[in-house]
């Protein structure tokens, strides 16, 4: 005896409304055998479409056992489901269901996608089953260009895509004409002719007609299981015949191969980024509204850290041009300290002595005065610097002509100077200063050499600055004996802070105390970048307040795409998709808004930065790789976080609820 494909036992169904129970099914058992073509018919509100999603594993029966070629299904997780509905069943469904943005090769193509079939296979298959059905000029087609019986002539090659082995249809001419009715009849008995179970549900004796089993259905019990005495062998017969050409011109589709386990797991990830894009090009308008958030957090921290950046390398660049590798010594307890300017200790011998130390590459003095300069009748304020020759090379000074003084003119008061770019276009307004004189006060000095234009740490440009010997203003200008400053080079080999310690050790012996503080170049610039780093860091968690409201926004359009299109993930769901496979497709829809998002504030960002340098040089801006990299990477871990709980909302609806809402 031949085993039953399908065999139910005491099927019940209830449903629950409030703290009331209403039972549907009434202890159902029934079998289906393979080749069969078989009729449910039943008044409305009889039982029988539920009946019918149970077969079709859409629906799970309150108690009683189902059995799908011997296996139970009772035990089964909602993806061993899906892989039944996905590989074993195809539905046809009374109102289509067919996927609206898709054409009908694509709406066929469907199952295939979540059964793993390469796409070369998948188009090459559906192209042939809408030929097949008499629709190779739709094939281009969306549903809204098909007429009605078109559209369910898409929906029964969508049920043989992966083979259907049964074929169940819910109504399947309800929603069509006389003529169009009997044309899909027609077709469904080819397809039983062909070896397909068919098992078709309808409240119409004309349609039961065609089967040649029929199971009447009333109040949730079966009342009667006949052969069809009107359906005889002769009818099928000859039915079988008209099918042979078909059989023979579909017997290439009838075994779709798979592809292996990763590869397809690749594959539907594609076909889900495919079905993202194409949702958010459906959806300009609220696309662009919800990646506005995105984009303007994304601005917002780009920015910052531009801003940050580059006010730290503007900064850096300055402390550079101090000298690097550098310790200043400056008198006083610290820096502003108010009792500087009483502290005189500081003197040339400290000098000498630390230019003998084996630390010490090369050491300045430093002396300062505020100076009026004049030349015939112009006069300008400057600021003059007493230094020696070393001081040049420390702070990285250059000559655009001339020389810098001798270490003999440093010592002996000579009346010479060095001035700076600005200086001389002030002073001798285009000629050549070299070997004129400038008067600093009443003092005249000759001038031996004129710096280049270059920009120095807490130097203004539109200042003008002379530099002369240090004993020369010393002596001459300043009548004082003791110096500013000290600045030392620190040799190659010491560390700065080997320096540092020894250098206090040997001016605190010959001070006799401490009456001195000391700053250094790497000590300056590592506390401009913790500055830096804390305040890049405070102003970009502000920004990414931005992006969290972005992201609350993507949520929210998402948990409405998921509510629009519920009826989508229905279909997807009967035609075998996985909860993995819909939670994927939404989730990759937010992650691209995201990305997408990202991408667009990032561009924006750089456009306004050079907007920004072209009206605003005096802004530093400096973009760095690993910013747009993250600005990127942080969009679309926003897109995975938020769009998780729409995404698994999705995954997790009831498909028959799904397919019941419009």
């Amino acid at each position: 005896m031949t085993q039953a494909l399908l065999e139910l036992k005491e099927i019940r169904r209830s449903y629950s409304q409030g703290e009331t129970s209403t039972e549907v099914l009434h202890g159902i058992s029934l079998k289906i055998y393979p080749g069969e073509l078989t009729a449910i018919i039943g008044p409305s509100g009889s039982g029988k479409s539920t009946l019918m999603n149970i077969i079709g594993c859409l629906d799970k029966p309150s108690s009683g056992s189902y059995e799908v070629g011997g296996r139970s299904t009772s035990g089964m997780t909602p993806d061993e489901l899906a892989s039944l509905r996905r590989d074993f069943f195809g539905f046809i469904f009374q109102r289509y269901h067919l996927l609206g943005h898709l054409n009908a090769e694509e709406n066929v193509q469907v199952p295939a996608v979540y059964s793993g079939m390469s796409k070369e296979e998948r188009l090459k298959r559906s192209v042939k089953l809408l030929e097949r059905l008499g629709l190779g000029d739709r094939v281009t087609h969306n549903p809204s260009q098909l007429s009605g019986g078109q559209q369910q002539r898409v929906s029964i090659a969508r049920a043989l895509m992966n083979g259907g082995q049964i074929i169940l249809a819910d109504e399947p001419t309800g929603a069509l004409d006389t003529k169009s009715g009997e044309e899909v009849m027609k077709i469904l008995q080819e397809l039983n002719a062909q070896g397909h179970t068919v098992i078709l549900v309808t409240h119409d004796p004309r349609i039961a007609a065609h089967a040649r089993r029929v199971i009447t259905i009333r109040d949730g019990n079966i009342v009667s299981d006949v052969q069809n005495a009107q359906t005889g062998n002769e009818t099928f017969l000859n039915i079988k015949k008209e099918a042979t050409e078909i059989k023979r011109s579909a017997q290439t589709t009838s075994e779709p191969s798979f592809k292996f386990k990763a590869a397809a797991f690749f594959e539907r990830l594609r076909e889900a980024a495919v079905m993202a894009l194409r949702s958010m090009a459906s959806n300009r308008m609220r696309t662009l509204l919800t990646m506005l958030g995105i984009i303007i957090g994304i601005m917002a921290v780009v920015m910052v850290v531009a801003l940050a950046r580059g006010a730290s390398d503007n900064i850096i660049a300055n402390i550079s041009s101090m000298g690097t590798n550098t310790i200043s010594v400056m008198p006083g307890e610290r820096m502003g300290d108010v009792r500087s300017n009483k502290v005189r200790t500081l003197k040339v011998s400290d000098l000498k002595a630390l230019q003998g130390q084996p630390f010490v590459d090369s050491a300045s003095p430093v002396v300062q005065s505020s100076v009026l300069l004049r030349r015939y009748n112009l006069e300008n304020n400057a600021t003059a610097y007493g230094v020696n020759s070393e001081y040049f090379r420390v702070y990285g000074m250059e000559l655009a002509k001339g020389r810098m003084f001798s270490e003999r003119e440093s010592g002996d008061n000579s009346q010479v100077c060095v001035i700076d770019d600005t200086t001389a276009k002030n002073m001798f307004k285009g000629e050549d200063p070299l070997g004129k004189r400038l008067l600093l006060n009443d003092l005249p000095l000759t001038v031996i050499g004129v710096l280049t234009d270059k920009e120095l740490a807490f130097r203004r440009p539109d200042a003008l600055y002379v530099y002369t010997p240090y004993s020369t203003l010393m002596h001459r200008l300043a009548s004082i004996d003791y110096l500013s400053t000290v600045i030392v080079r620190i040799a190659p080999g010491f560390s700065t802070a080997v320096a540092e310690s020894s250098l206090i050790a040997l001016l605190k012996a010959r001070h006799g105390r401490k009456d001195f503080f000391v700053q250094s170049s790497d000590t300056i610039m590592k506390s401009i970048n913790e500055a830096t780093s804390t305040f890049t860091l405070l102003i970009s968690a502000i920004a990414v307040i931005s992006l969290i409201v972005g992201g609350i926004g993507v949520m929210n359009i998402m948990l409405v795409s998921v509510t629009e299109r519920t009826r989508e993930i229905g279909i997807r769901m009967a035609v075998g998709a996985r909860r993995a496979d819909i939670m994927s497709q939404f989730l990759i829809e937010s992650v691209c808004v995201c990305i997408t998002g990202g991408l667009m504030g990032v561009v924006m960002s750089l456009l306004a930065g050079k907007l920004i340098t072209v009206l605003v040089p005096a802004v530093p801006l400096s973009f760095s790789g690993w910013s747009v990299a993250a600005a990127v990477l942080t969009s679309s871990m926003i897109g995975m976080i938020f769009g998780f709980m729409p995404a698994r909302n999705a995954s997790r609806l009831d498909p028959i609820e799904a397919l019941a809402r419009e």
